[in-house]
Protein backbone atom coordinates (compact mmCIF):
# COMPACT_ATOMS: atom_id res chain seq x y z
CA UNK A 1 0.00 0.00 0.00
CA UNK A 2 1.24 3.35 -0.95
CA UNK A 3 2.18 5.62 1.93
CA UNK A 4 4.18 9.11 2.26
CA UNK A 5 7.87 9.27 2.80
CA UNK A 6 10.72 11.93 3.89
CA UNK A 7 11.76 12.59 0.53
CA UNK A 8 7.99 13.27 -1.01
CA UNK A 9 6.83 14.61 2.10
CA UNK A 10 10.22 17.11 2.06
CA UNK A 11 9.62 17.83 -2.33
CA UNK A 12 6.17 18.55 -1.26
CA UNK A 13 7.45 20.87 1.20
CA UNK A 14 10.14 22.54 -1.26
CA UNK A 15 7.82 22.79 -4.25
CA UNK A 16 4.97 24.63 -2.10
CA UNK A 17 7.51 26.95 -0.04
CA UNK A 18 9.83 27.77 -3.14
CA UNK A 19 6.38 30.40 -4.09
CA UNK A 20 4.82 30.65 -0.64
CA UNK A 21 6.58 33.11 1.86
CA UNK A 22 4.99 31.02 4.64
CA UNK A 23 6.89 27.63 6.43
CA UNK A 24 5.01 24.06 5.22
CA UNK A 25 4.67 20.67 6.96
CA UNK A 26 3.42 17.48 5.75
CA UNK A 27 2.73 15.05 8.28
CA UNK A 28 2.13 11.00 7.53
CA UNK A 29 -1.12 8.99 8.69
CA UNK A 30 -0.05 9.00 11.96
CA UNK A 31 0.41 12.81 12.41
CA UNK A 32 4.49 12.82 12.52
CA UNK A 33 6.45 15.32 10.67
CA UNK A 34 7.72 14.01 7.56
CA UNK A 35 8.91 17.11 5.86
CA UNK A 36 8.64 20.81 6.97
CA UNK A 37 10.91 24.26 6.39
CA UNK A 38 12.35 24.17 9.78
CA UNK A 39 14.10 20.84 10.00
CA UNK A 40 14.25 20.47 13.52
CA UNK A 41 10.59 19.82 13.72
CA UNK A 42 11.18 16.41 11.40
CA UNK A 43 9.81 13.26 13.19
CA UNK A 44 8.29 15.41 15.49
CA UNK A 45 4.25 14.92 16.28
CA UNK A 46 1.85 17.50 15.25
CA UNK A 47 -1.59 17.72 17.31
CA UNK A 48 -3.37 19.23 14.52
CA UNK A 49 -2.34 16.96 12.67
CA UNK A 50 -3.56 14.18 14.60
CA UNK A 51 -6.86 16.12 14.81
CA UNK A 52 -7.30 16.18 10.79
CA UNK A 53 -6.69 12.38 10.76
CA UNK A 54 -9.41 11.62 13.32
CA UNK A 55 -11.96 13.93 11.72
CA UNK A 56 -10.99 13.51 7.71
CA UNK A 57 -11.79 17.75 7.45
CA UNK A 58 -10.07 20.85 7.49
CA UNK A 59 -8.56 22.14 10.77
CA UNK A 60 -7.80 25.73 11.61
CA UNK A 61 -5.36 26.76 14.69
CA UNK A 62 -5.36 30.29 15.36
CA UNK A 63 -2.85 32.00 17.76
CA UNK A 64 -5.31 30.92 21.06
CA UNK A 65 -6.20 27.51 20.41
CA UNK A 66 -2.00 26.35 19.28
CA UNK A 67 -1.31 27.34 22.72
CA UNK A 68 -3.23 24.60 24.24
CA UNK A 69 -1.79 22.01 21.24
CA UNK A 70 1.88 20.35 21.82
CA UNK A 71 4.04 21.05 18.73
CA UNK A 72 1.90 23.20 17.15
CA UNK A 73 1.88 26.41 15.48
CA UNK A 74 -1.30 28.62 14.32
CA UNK A 75 -2.33 27.34 10.51
CA UNK A 76 -4.48 25.36 8.53
CA UNK A 77 -4.47 21.87 8.50
CA UNK A 78 -5.79 19.52 5.27
CA UNK A 79 -6.23 16.54 4.68
CA UNK A 80 -4.36 14.80 2.00
CA UNK A 81 -6.09 12.30 -0.19
CA UNK A 82 -5.21 9.56 -2.63
CA UNK A 83 -7.74 7.38 -4.50
CA UNK A 84 -10.59 8.47 -1.72
CA UNK A 85 -8.14 7.29 1.32
CA UNK A 86 -7.06 9.61 3.61
CA UNK A 87 -2.80 9.29 3.62
CA UNK A 88 -1.75 12.32 5.61
CA UNK A 89 -1.90 16.10 6.14
CA UNK A 90 -0.42 19.36 4.81
CA UNK A 91 -0.06 21.91 7.35
CA UNK A 92 0.43 25.75 6.55
CA UNK A 93 2.20 28.24 8.89
CA UNK A 94 0.41 31.26 9.61
CA UNK A 95 -2.85 32.94 10.69
CA UNK A 96 -5.69 31.03 8.87
CA UNK A 97 -7.75 33.67 7.90
CA UNK A 98 -4.54 34.53 5.62
CA UNK A 99 -4.01 31.68 4.29
CA UNK A 100 -7.17 29.92 3.17
CA UNK A 101 -6.61 31.45 -0.69
CA UNK A 102 -3.74 29.45 -0.67
CA UNK A 103 -4.57 26.73 0.87
CA UNK A 104 -6.50 25.31 -1.62
CA UNK A 105 -4.33 25.41 -4.13
CA UNK A 106 -1.33 24.02 -2.08
CA UNK A 107 -3.44 20.70 -1.27
CA UNK A 108 -3.93 20.11 -4.83
CA UNK A 109 -0.60 20.66 -6.24
CA UNK A 110 0.64 18.01 -3.09
CA UNK A 111 -2.58 15.48 -4.11
CA UNK A 112 -0.96 15.72 -7.64
CA UNK A 113 2.66 14.88 -6.31
CA UNK A 114 1.10 12.03 -4.62
CA UNK A 115 -0.81 10.97 -7.68
CA UNK A 116 2.14 11.18 -9.45
CA UNK A 117 4.46 9.28 -7.43
CA UNK A 118 1.91 6.49 -6.37
CA UNK A 119 1.92 5.87 -10.55
CA UNK A 120 5.51 5.40 -11.14
CA UNK A 121 5.38 3.21 -8.08
CA UNK A 122 2.99 1.15 -9.59
CA UNK A 123 4.67 1.22 -12.78
CA UNK A 124 7.76 0.31 -10.99
CA UNK A 125 6.47 -3.03 -9.00
CA UNK A 126 4.45 -3.99 -12.21
CA UNK A 127 7.99 -3.84 -14.29
CA UNK A 128 10.04 -5.07 -11.69
CA UNK A 129 6.67 -8.08 -11.35
CA UNK A 130 6.78 -9.03 -14.69
CA UNK A 131 11.11 -9.62 -15.02
CA UNK A 132 10.23 -11.47 -11.41
CA UNK A 133 7.29 -13.58 -13.08
CA UNK A 134 9.15 -13.64 -16.84
CA UNK A 135 11.97 -15.30 -14.98
CA UNK A 136 10.42 -17.84 -13.76
CA UNK A 137 8.21 -18.71 -16.65
CA UNK A 138 11.28 -19.53 -18.61
CA UNK A 139 13.29 -20.78 -16.00
CA UNK A 140 12.23 -23.81 -14.90
CA UNK A 141 9.29 -23.67 -12.64
CA UNK A 142 6.70 -21.56 -15.01
CA UNK A 143 3.86 -24.45 -15.41
CA UNK A 144 2.12 -23.45 -12.21
CA UNK A 145 -1.29 -22.37 -12.82
CA UNK A 146 -0.99 -19.55 -10.28
CA UNK A 147 1.52 -18.46 -11.60
CA UNK A 148 0.28 -18.23 -15.60
CA UNK A 149 -3.04 -16.85 -14.44
CA UNK A 150 -0.87 -13.94 -12.32
CA UNK A 151 0.30 -13.16 -16.02
CA UNK A 152 -2.76 -13.21 -17.78
CA UNK A 153 -3.87 -10.64 -15.10
CA UNK A 154 -0.89 -8.52 -15.59
CA UNK A 155 -1.36 -8.74 -19.50
CA UNK A 156 1.77 -11.01 -20.11
CA UNK A 157 -0.54 -12.81 -22.68
CA UNK A 158 1.10 -16.49 -22.17
CA UNK A 159 -1.35 -18.13 -24.42
CA UNK A 160 0.35 -16.63 -27.59
CA UNK A 161 3.48 -18.32 -29.82
CA UNK A 162 6.27 -16.79 -29.83
CA UNK A 163 9.85 -16.89 -30.77
CA UNK A 164 12.62 -16.78 -28.51
CA UNK A 165 15.95 -14.67 -30.13
CA UNK A 166 18.94 -14.11 -27.93
CA UNK A 167 21.24 -10.72 -28.23
CA UNK A 168 24.64 -11.39 -27.15
CA UNK A 169 26.09 -7.44 -26.75
CA UNK A 170 28.92 -5.89 -26.51
CA UNK A 171 31.08 -5.77 -22.80
CA UNK A 172 29.57 -2.82 -21.24
CA UNK A 173 26.62 -2.84 -22.97
CA UNK A 174 23.71 -3.56 -20.55
CA UNK A 175 20.60 -5.35 -21.71
CA UNK A 176 17.93 -3.42 -20.09
CA UNK A 177 17.88 -0.26 -22.48
CA UNK A 178 17.56 -2.86 -25.81
CA UNK A 179 14.61 -4.41 -23.37
CA UNK A 180 12.85 -1.35 -22.89
CA UNK A 181 13.21 -0.29 -27.14
CA UNK A 182 12.52 -3.54 -28.00
CA UNK A 183 9.34 -3.85 -26.01
CA UNK A 184 8.48 -0.46 -27.07
CA UNK A 185 8.47 -0.81 -30.90
CA UNK A 186 7.32 -4.57 -30.80
CA UNK A 187 3.74 -5.03 -28.76
CA UNK A 188 3.44 -7.99 -26.36
CA UNK A 189 7.12 -9.14 -26.73
CA UNK A 190 8.82 -10.24 -23.65
CA UNK A 191 12.31 -9.69 -22.61
CA UNK A 192 14.48 -11.44 -20.05
CA UNK A 193 17.98 -10.90 -19.29
CA UNK A 194 19.79 -14.11 -18.00
CA UNK A 195 23.22 -12.69 -18.35
CA UNK A 196 24.94 -8.67 -18.11
CA UNK A 197 25.65 -9.04 -21.92
CA UNK A 198 23.34 -11.05 -23.09
CA UNK A 199 18.58 -10.42 -23.67
CA UNK A 200 16.37 -12.79 -24.47
CA UNK A 201 13.45 -11.44 -26.64
CA UNK A 202 10.58 -13.62 -27.05
CA UNK A 203 8.52 -12.15 -29.77
CA UNK A 204 4.89 -12.94 -30.95
CA UNK A 205 4.93 -14.77 -33.97
CA UNK A 206 2.40 -12.33 -36.12
CA UNK A 207 5.20 -9.72 -35.58
CA UNK A 208 6.99 -9.97 -39.26
CA UNK A 209 10.67 -9.14 -38.46
CA UNK A 210 13.41 -8.54 -40.77
CA UNK A 211 16.51 -9.86 -38.59
CA UNK A 212 19.30 -8.54 -40.34
CA UNK A 213 17.64 -4.82 -40.91
CA UNK A 214 17.07 -5.00 -37.11
CA UNK A 215 20.79 -5.74 -36.39
CA UNK A 216 21.91 -2.68 -38.56
CA UNK A 217 18.68 -0.57 -36.67
CA UNK A 218 20.38 -1.25 -33.68
CA UNK A 219 23.76 -0.49 -34.88
CA UNK A 220 22.66 2.85 -35.35
CA UNK A 221 21.18 3.27 -32.20
CA UNK A 222 24.13 2.96 -30.66
CA UNK A 223 23.89 -1.03 -29.52
CA UNK A 224 26.80 -2.99 -30.31
CA UNK A 225 25.14 -6.55 -31.28
CA UNK A 226 27.80 -9.35 -30.95
CA UNK A 227 24.94 -12.05 -32.72
CA UNK A 228 21.71 -12.82 -32.54
CA UNK A 229 20.14 -16.28 -32.44
CA UNK A 230 16.69 -16.70 -32.84
CA UNK A 231 14.84 -20.18 -32.69
CA UNK A 232 11.61 -21.73 -33.64
CA UNK A 233 7.91 -20.77 -32.84
CA UNK A 234 7.01 -21.99 -29.70
CA UNK A 235 3.30 -22.97 -28.69
CA UNK A 236 3.16 -22.36 -24.96
CA UNK A 237 5.26 -21.45 -22.11
CA UNK A 238 7.21 -25.10 -21.80
CA UNK A 239 8.15 -25.06 -25.37
CA UNK A 240 9.10 -21.45 -24.96
CA UNK A 241 11.68 -22.47 -22.46
CA UNK A 242 12.77 -25.46 -24.85
CA UNK A 243 13.31 -22.95 -27.37
CA UNK A 244 15.34 -20.53 -24.96
CA UNK A 245 17.90 -23.67 -24.33
CA UNK A 246 18.38 -24.04 -28.07
CA UNK A 247 19.24 -20.70 -28.75
CA UNK A 248 21.43 -20.40 -25.95
CA UNK A 249 23.16 -23.43 -27.73
CA UNK A 250 23.31 -22.02 -31.10
CA UNK A 251 24.82 -18.69 -29.45
CA UNK A 252 27.43 -20.93 -27.30
CA UNK A 253 28.15 -22.77 -31.09
CA UNK A 254 28.15 -19.70 -32.97
CA UNK A 255 30.60 -17.74 -30.31
CA UNK A 256 32.88 -20.45 -31.05
CA UNK A 257 32.64 -21.97 -34.53
CA UNK A 258 31.00 -19.19 -36.48
CA UNK A 259 32.83 -15.97 -34.50
CA UNK A 260 32.35 -14.12 -37.96
CA UNK A 261 28.49 -14.67 -38.62
CA UNK A 262 26.09 -12.35 -36.26
CA UNK A 263 23.01 -13.80 -37.23
CA UNK A 264 22.08 -17.51 -36.24
CA UNK A 265 19.12 -19.61 -37.50
CA UNK A 266 18.10 -22.51 -35.62
CA UNK A 267 16.08 -24.05 -38.91
CA UNK A 268 19.63 -23.70 -40.33
CA UNK A 269 22.15 -24.50 -37.39
CA UNK A 270 19.75 -26.86 -35.44
CA UNK A 271 21.61 -30.28 -35.73
CA UNK A 272 25.62 -28.73 -35.08
CA UNK A 273 24.07 -26.44 -32.34
CA UNK A 274 22.79 -29.87 -30.70
CA UNK A 275 26.22 -31.63 -31.34
CA UNK A 276 27.95 -28.37 -29.81
CA UNK A 277 25.75 -29.17 -26.61
CA UNK A 278 27.40 -32.69 -26.21
CA UNK A 279 30.42 -31.81 -27.56
CA UNK A 280 32.68 -33.18 -24.54
CA UNK A 281 30.97 -36.69 -24.80
CA UNK A 282 34.11 -38.85 -25.70
CA UNK A 283 32.03 -40.35 -28.51
CA UNK A 284 32.15 -37.58 -30.43
CA UNK A 285 35.58 -37.30 -30.74
CA UNK A 286 35.09 -40.51 -33.47
CA UNK A 287 33.42 -37.79 -35.61
CA UNK A 288 36.52 -35.27 -35.24
CA UNK A 289 39.45 -37.58 -36.03
CA UNK A 290 39.27 -37.88 -39.41
CA UNK A 291 39.12 -34.12 -39.93
CA UNK A 292 41.79 -34.02 -37.65
CA UNK A 293 43.81 -36.08 -40.06
CA UNK A 294 43.28 -34.27 -42.93
CA UNK A 295 43.96 -31.12 -41.16
CA UNK A 296 47.46 -32.52 -40.20
CA UNK A 297 48.62 -32.55 -43.55
CA UNK A 298 46.24 -29.85 -45.45
CA UNK A 299 48.62 -26.75 -45.03
CA UNK A 300 46.73 -24.76 -46.94
CA UNK A 301 43.62 -25.49 -45.91
CA UNK A 302 42.61 -26.40 -49.68
CA UNK A 303 41.32 -30.10 -48.78
CA UNK A 304 38.71 -28.92 -45.94
CA UNK A 305 37.33 -26.23 -48.15
CA UNK A 306 36.27 -28.80 -50.86
CA UNK A 307 35.38 -30.79 -48.41
CA UNK A 308 33.03 -28.08 -47.25
CA UNK A 309 31.73 -26.87 -50.58
CA UNK A 310 31.10 -31.02 -51.13
CA UNK A 311 28.78 -31.13 -48.18
CA UNK A 312 27.14 -27.55 -48.86
CA UNK A 313 26.36 -28.37 -52.10
CA UNK A 314 24.76 -31.97 -51.19
CA UNK A 315 27.57 -34.32 -53.16
CA UNK A 316 26.75 -32.58 -56.16
CA UNK A 317 29.67 -32.74 -58.26
CA UNK A 318 28.93 -30.19 -60.99
CA UNK A 319 27.75 -27.17 -58.72
CA UNK A 320 30.92 -27.92 -56.06
CA UNK A 321 33.00 -27.98 -58.85
CA UNK A 322 31.28 -24.52 -60.72
CA UNK A 323 31.32 -23.23 -56.85
CA UNK A 324 35.11 -24.12 -56.41
CA UNK A 325 36.01 -23.09 -59.94
CA UNK A 326 37.75 -26.08 -60.78
CA UNK A 327 37.19 -28.92 -63.12
CA UNK A 328 35.14 -32.08 -62.14
CA UNK A 329 38.07 -34.19 -62.60
CA UNK A 330 40.29 -31.76 -60.14
CA UNK A 331 37.55 -32.33 -57.44
CA UNK A 332 37.23 -36.26 -57.87
CA UNK A 333 40.79 -36.08 -57.28
CA UNK A 334 40.41 -33.81 -54.24
CA UNK A 335 37.80 -35.90 -52.81
CA UNK A 336 39.58 -39.38 -52.98
CA UNK A 337 42.70 -37.90 -51.20
CA UNK A 338 40.00 -36.69 -48.47
CA UNK A 339 39.43 -40.44 -48.22
CA UNK A 340 42.82 -41.60 -48.28
CA UNK A 341 43.78 -38.85 -45.30
CA UNK A 342 40.69 -39.38 -43.09
CA UNK A 343 39.81 -43.22 -43.78
CA UNK A 344 36.07 -42.12 -44.71
CA UNK A 345 34.75 -42.32 -48.15
CA UNK A 346 33.32 -38.67 -48.69
CA UNK A 347 31.29 -40.54 -52.24
CA UNK A 348 29.27 -42.37 -49.84
CA UNK A 349 26.16 -41.26 -48.39
CA UNK A 350 27.29 -42.90 -44.69
CA UNK A 351 30.98 -41.46 -45.25
CA UNK A 352 29.93 -37.74 -45.85
CA UNK A 353 27.22 -38.14 -43.45
CA UNK A 354 29.89 -38.52 -40.95
CA UNK A 355 32.71 -35.79 -42.26
CA UNK A 356 29.40 -33.39 -42.17
CA UNK A 357 28.81 -33.72 -38.62
CA UNK A 358 32.76 -33.23 -37.66
CA UNK A 359 32.53 -30.17 -39.52
CA UNK A 360 30.03 -28.56 -37.41
CA UNK A 361 32.19 -29.40 -34.24
CA UNK A 362 35.72 -28.53 -35.72
CA UNK A 363 37.04 -25.25 -34.80
CA UNK A 364 38.09 -22.18 -37.25
CA UNK A 365 41.47 -22.83 -38.47
CA UNK A 366 43.79 -20.69 -37.76
CA UNK A 367 45.56 -21.10 -40.95
CA UNK A 368 42.97 -20.66 -43.30
CA UNK A 369 40.22 -18.52 -41.20
CA UNK A 370 37.78 -21.17 -42.74
CA UNK A 371 34.78 -22.25 -40.36
CA UNK A 372 32.40 -25.19 -40.57
CA UNK A 373 29.05 -24.73 -42.52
Amino acid sequence: MFELDHDLAQDIVDRAMAILPYNVNVMDSQGLILGSGEAQRINTRHEGAQLVLANERIVEIDSEAAKCLKGVQPGVNLPLMLDGRLIGVLGITGEPQQLRTYAELVRMTAEMLLAQRHLQVEQQWRRQRCDDLLALLLGGSGDSPRLLDEARQLGLKPQLPRIPCLFELDEGQGAEALSVWLMQRYPDSWCVSPARQSLLWCRPTTLVVDEARLLDKLQAQGWQVQRLAMGGAADGVDKLRRGYRRVRDLLAYGREVLPRERLLSLARYRLPALLWRHRQDDALDELLEPLQRIRAKDVSGQLLATLRAWCAHDGQSQACAEALGIHRNSLRYRLERIGELSGVDPLRLEGLLSLYLGLQLLAPDSRSGTSPL
